[in-house]
């Protein structure tokens, strides 16, 4: 293989690719703080009471029934059986104690060790209302025992006390599709609420671990929420954050491929977030990945207390929010900017195309051939610069030689060549920076893609999660506890990939500077740490990608450029007069006035 000098340019523009990727996996990587690991059954903490003389919380666990007087009756247990609801997509219980949902079963999807997978069950989750009284008190519906009655696909229970007041809460589950309706409503109450507080929702929980690599799964678990219009943000990935917002019109608790998503019939002010990293060493057997918490004011309007919300339990599947209507789809990390434009537009509805047909991981290696062949123009024309280059290095290296003493001159004459010869030093760095937007885009496609979720291929049973061949006795800090095999194939295609476009003669080195060839055969070294525990569907594309490129730089130089033409070509352009212009004139008067002042200076 012909060898090639280094190109400066076109290592910029790699290094600008590496530096970007970084920074994004930096971002994603969870940061050490604080942990918190919950019990088994985890404990929901006492939503605070609205500050006020004499204020006390009224429960069941910490005072006689008979002081309640007449709210007595809600903290009066019956013998109400748990009620279910189920639709095609979910099946629900909800315990008359609490009026809570006891279990929610997501039907035909499953965690990691291949057991059902719920999103509420053993405690993990509470729903409560905290609701002022006049006399300082607040009542909880936590405490509450409820009656139960199903009524067709809705379960409406009701807590009742004396003279007439009760409480009543009503699930709806939709036919058909991942939304269950609430509402809240109290009667005969309105002569002890304090319409001056707003009573205090507040919904708590504890993320289950769904996947293999709780790290991994982890970097794309987020409590995210839509505010202001169409504007979307998110609490902090790693340790502990809390946010108070305004108009805020749902709340998503991202568990990465499930969510559970709180909806609102109207902006709602002053929405109090958390959200705390539960998450510590992957070795051990966790449970939880996040705990989240959400706070909500129901104002006391009429005198008695009325709501209605809604929630989505189901996929985080941009595809299944988005029918929706209720920008929903907006809590899937595709991206911001272009990059998530990209995603929108041409790579989710080109990949679900492409996996109505082919096997998952067929459909991958096909999404990276067209991206390839779509991006070929790029390569060749990075090829083309890259020969153009090296031509011209002999000449470049004699003007080097003949004004090694005036820098601006013989940056001039440099100029002067590329321009004669139909050639650009920034030729090898612009297609860099064109590919990034689809490296990028590409890289926040796969780890959010539902549909890659437990897609086997070749050695890889789950296309969403690693590709273990190798479990390793013990844990390598950065790496894991095992060896994932694509990974291993995409570092060694970067590194004939490196081979290729760096060459094989040793590079120049300036005093104080580090090798840059050794810096450039360190990035199949990250990759392989980076990737090890990512989506394997990712790592496949990277592989399959870097493989096409040898491929195609291969065809580029052996059958379709040839340099003697492109020799003749740069002779045939010396001749011609060129008129600089734009940049390159710019470029040039400036140097030119800089001489002149230089001269001007050396006179006096």
């Amino acid at each position: 293989m012909e060898e090639r000098k280094f190109d400066p340019y076109q290592f910029i523009g790699f290094v600008l690719i590496a530096l970007i990727l970084t920074w994004m996996l930096y971002r994603n990587a969870p940061e050490e703080a604080a942990q918190t690991t919950p019990e088994p059954t985890p404990a929901v903490a006492t939503p605070e009471a609205t500050p006020g003389p004499a204020t006390a919380v009224v429960s069941a666990t910490a005072m006689d029934a008979s002081m309640y007087g007449p709210f007595a009756g809600f903290m009066q247990a019956n013998a109400a059986a748990p009620q279910q609801l189920e639709n095609e997509f979910m099946q629900l219980k909800i315990q008359p104690k609490g009026g809570q949902i006891e279990q929610l079963l997501l039907k035909g999807e499953t965690n990691y060790k291949g057991e059902p997978l719920y999103l509420i069950d053993r405690g993990n989750a509470n729903f409560s209302v905290s609701i002022p009284l006049q006399d300082g008190r607040v009542l909880r519906t936590e405490d509450f025992y409820f009656s139960a009655v199903v009524e067709g696909q809705s379960v409406v229970l009701t807590a009742k006390a004396s003279e007439g007041k009760q409480l009543r809460f009503t699930y709806r589950l939709n036919p058909k599709t991942h939304l269950l309706d609430f509402s809240m409503d109290t009667a005969g109450m309105a002569a002890f609420l304090d319409s001056s507080r707003p009573a205090t929702l507040r919904w708590t929980t504890h993320a289950f671990r769904n996947s293999k690599s709780i790290e991994y799964e982890n970097r794309y678990t987020e409590l995210t929420y839509g505010h202001r219009e169409d504007k979307v943000d998110y609490l902090s990935i790693a340790g502990e954050d809390q946010e108070t917002e305004n108009q805020v019109r749902w709340v998503s608790y991202r568990q990465h491929f499930f969510s559970a998503i709180l909806l609102f019939q109207n902006p709602v002010d002053t929405v109090t977030l958390t959200s705390v990293d539960l998450s510590d060493d992957e070795t051990l057997d966790e449970a939880f990945t996040k705990r989240y918490t959400t706070s909500v004011p129901l104002a006391i309007s009429g005198s008695e207390l009325t709501t209605a919300l809604q929630f989505y339990f189901g996929p985080t599947d941009y595809k299944t929010l988005k029918s929706y209507n209720q920008d929903l789809e907006s809590s899937v990390p595709l991206g911001w900017g272009i990059f998530g434009w990209i995603n929108r537009f041409i790579f989710l509805p080109l990949f679900s195309f492409l996996t109505s047909f082919l096997p998952h991981g067929i459909a991958v290696i096909v999404l990276t051939i067209i991206v390839r062949l779509a991006m070929s123009p790029v390569t060749y024309k990075s090829y083309v610069s890259q020969i153009k280059m090296k031509i011209l290095r002999p000449e470049v290296d004699e003007i080097n030689k003949k004004y090694a003493k005036d820098a601006v001159k013989k940056q001039q004459e440099v100029m002067s060549l590329y321009s004669r010869a139909g050639a650009s030093p920034m030729s090898g760095c612009v297609p860099a920076l064109l590919q990034m937007p689809v490296f990028f885009a590409l890289f926040t496609f796969f780890p959010v893609a539902f549909s890659l979720r437990q897609k086997p291929f070749l050695w890889a049973d789950d296309l969403s999660s690693y590709d273990a061949v190798v479990d390793l006795p013990f844990n390598i800090p950065f790496y894991g506890d095992h060896i994932s095999l694509f990974p291993i194939l995409a570092s060694v295609a970067i590194f004939f990939y490196t081979r290729m476009t760096t060459g094989q003669q040793s590079m120049p080195q300036q005093p104080g500077m580090p090798n840059m060839k050794v810096i450039m055969y360190l990035m199949p070294l990250m990759m392989l740490f980076f990737f090890n525990n990512y989506a394997s569907g990712l790592s496949l594309y990277y592989f399959v990608s870097n493989l096409l490129t040898i491929i195609l730089m291969l065809v580029i130089k052996n059958y379709i450029i040839d340099d003697d033409k492109i020799l003749l070509q740069i002779e045939e352009n010396k001749k011609k007069p060129k008129k600089a212009g734009g940049f390159s004139a710019r470029l040039q008067k400036a140097m030119e006035e800089a001489e002149k002042q230089k001269r001007a200076q050396g006179r006096r």
